[in-house]
């Protein structure tokens, strides 16, 4: 069994900074990558930031620059930094745990850009 927990999303003003995390917990072997995705109100998922075993990273053209994705490999987590919030980064933010033989989602944590 394994447990995704994301966690650090929040209400912040435009041109704020939050700080996302997500664990892994359990039975925990060969991950492949973990990524954060998005959906905003009446849109579809949309991947924002993936790392990998090797340390390669994937942006949306929209987050370049003002997000970052890292990780932890000892404590099987990780991060995204975002920076700059504007109001359309609005959405429930999950992480994603690529495994060899599969995948685990977490449960999606709620970001609001707004005055």
């Amino acid at each position: 069994q394994v447990h995704v927990v994301e966690s650090g999303g929040g209400l912040v003003q435009p041109g704020g900074s939050l700080r996302l995390s997500c664990a892994a917990s359990g039975s925990i072997f060969g991950i492949h990558a973990m990524g954060w995705y998005r959906q905003g109100p009446g849109k579809q998922r949309e991947l924002v930031a993936r790392i990998t075993n090797s340390g390669s990273t994937n942006y949306a053209d929209s987050v370049k620059g003002r997000f970052t994705i890292s990780r932890d490999n000892v404590k099987n987590t990780v991060y995204l930094q975002m920076s700059s919030l504007k109001p359309e980064d609005t959405a429930v933010y999950s992480c994603k745990i690529d495994f060899l033989l599969g995948n685990a989602w977490g449960q999606g944590t709620q970001v609001t850009v707004s005055s």
